[in-house]
């Protein structure tokens, strides 16, 4: 479903878009009562079953999008209820829970289960029958195979054997895409999020074909600090390139145009953070633990301290590219304000700490920028190209912090250069169900020595939940970007010398 453009892609940036305008056209916040209205339109529903119902879940959109929290049916409140509270407070941080399921968007869809199709042919031969370990499968009077669902374990070894591809595996799409099995059901059926073992990825909001999920958002919070004056620094992630089919110099007076007084590459912090976990790697591994995991994937590093305490401290202490970062413009500027801009909703969270929140005041996704850019209509692709403008600070390696494998391939250039003679093994987990086998390897002892890479999202940063282009096109813009930079190697940044400054 990634990479298809769809009507929910619409609904999710319609509402990024009207909350952006709205914050931008004035101080009237009770308008955010009329963008249900102006996005369904008329009396026909076009998704639902009633415009009612389409315009219920929009305004709960709405809401989250002024990040404010998600309410149910009965609430009689206006939309803009508690938006004041959200306004006068714009350095206010999310309340979790980040990542919501809009209870009555949800549609009930069935849980895991086997079903066997009208392509049923029955054959002779009835091999889902011979496979099927708990006799789950019976025939009726016309020799065709049905499921006794109450025996059925779903194995799915019936699935790989049908000759015609007659029995299909059926899973909620929220379910399948959650690395955590934090997805479970209520007495109506609907889909939850066990917030214990959620970790803010947001593959199951990109993943539900009803735009059932969403998480909160500051758009709202990030103009209203910009339009009292304060100087907003807008950090965007290694992901950027290809996100918005401009240049780097283009998206820089873009931005700008917003009313940000800045743009700074992460990739900056990307190189000393690899600098750093060089270090660490090279000083512990495996003199004080058997290996080390990168730390920069907010969703990676919380599912291994859930799932795997024992080995928490395995897990990089260097601080993250964001992080840096920010510290970075906080120490050069400390009068500023800091947005980090990026493809990921698990970064909102990480921002979200305690031990971060001095550091990064705003987390945006690429989606929500896009919104700001339609509400504002600024076409970073309309800019004109200006080399002054352009992005250049990131080496290649620090750029490639972006693609599945790209850290960890950082990390073993930069070893490489200060221990030539150290071999480095790497393993790399795409997508949370990935890191879960991975860091089952290491705790059976099959890792020892190696530098493991998690990543949230499957294929890396590049296919966060808050990114806008597909991800095979961004991953290639980012390898062409890559090659552009004017060094190599992290460990030739001409940052080096904050590193110190920044982690004291």
């Amino acid at each position: 479903m990634r990479g298809v453009h769809s009507a929910v892609d619409d609904i999710r940036r319609n509402v990024f878009t009207e909350v952006a305008k709205m914050a931008y056209e004035g101080d009237d916040y009770s308008k955010v009562n009329h963008i249900p209205y102006n996005i369904i339109k008329g009396d026909v529903a076009q998704h639902r079953s009633n415009v009612f119902l389409e315009r219920a879940i929009v305004k709960e959109r709405v809401r989250l999008a002024c990040g404010l929290p998600v309410r149910t049916m009965d609430d009689a409140n206006p939309t803009s209820e508690g938006i004041e509270r959200a306004i006068e407070s714009n350095d206010r941080y999310f309340q979790e829970p980040l990542v919501n399921i809009i209870p009555f968007a949800c549609n009930a869809c069935p849980t895991k289960r086997i079903q066997i199709t009208d392509g049923c042919q029955g054959c002779l031969s009835h091999p889902c029958m011979a496979v099927c370990p708990k006799d789950a499968i019976y025939l009726d009077e016309n020799k065709r195979c049905h499921i006794d669902q109450d025996k059925c374990i779903k194995c799915g070894k019936c699935v790989t054997q049908c000759p015609y591809h007659a029995v299909h595996k059926i899973e909620r799409p929220c379910a399948a895409a959650c690395g955590m099995d934090a997805i479970e059901t209520d007495e109506l059926g609907r889909a939850v999020i066990n917030q214990n073992k959620c970790v803010s990825c947001g593959m199951c909001l990109v993943n539900c074909p009803f735009a059932a999920i969403a998480d909160k958002s500051q758009i709202l919070q990030v103009i209203t600090s910009i339009k009292k004056g304060e100087k907003v620094f807008a950090c965007v992630a290694p992901a950027f390139v290809g996100q918005f089919k401009a240049r780097s110099s283009q998206l820089r007076q873009a931005v700008k145009l917003l009313g940000f007084e800045d743009v700074v590459e992460v990739a900056i912090g990307a190189d000393l953070c690899t600098k750093e976990e060089a270090h660490d790697f090279l000083e512990k591994v495996p003199n004080e633990q058997p290996f080390m995991a990168t730390s920069c994937c907010p969703a990676w590093s919380m599912m291994a301290k859930k799932l795997f305490p024992d080995m928490k401290d395995y897990i990089s202490m260097a601080l993250t590219p964001m992080v840096i970062t920010a510290r970075m413009v906080k120490q050069q500027h400390p009068d500023a304000k800091v947005c980090f801009i990026g493809p990921c909703a698990a970064k909102k969270l990480e921002a979200n700490r305690r031990s971060v929140r001095s550091d990064v005041d705003f987390v945006l996704t690429f989606e929500e920028l896009q919104g700001m850019f339609d509400g504002k209509g600024v076409n970073p692709d309309e800019m004109e190209l200006i080399e002054e403008e352009s992005l250049h600070e990131g080496t290649a390696m620090g750029r490639g912090f972006a693609v599945g494998g790209g850290v960890a391939a950082a990390v073993v250039e930069a070893i490489g250069h200060i221990d030539p003679d150290i071999q480095v093994m790497t393993d790399y987990g795409d997508g949370l169900r990935e890191c879960k086998k991975m860091l089952m390897l290491a705790k059976a002892g099959k890792r020892n020595g190696y530098l493991l890479e998690g990543m949230g999202c499957p294929g890396g940063c590049v296919a966060g939940a808050g990114t806008i282009r597909p991800v095979r096109e961004t991953a290639a813009e980012i390898e062409r970007f890559k090659k552009r930079a004017d060094k190599v190697s992290s460990l030739d940044s001409e940052y080096q010398d904050w590193l110190h400054k920044v982690t004291e």
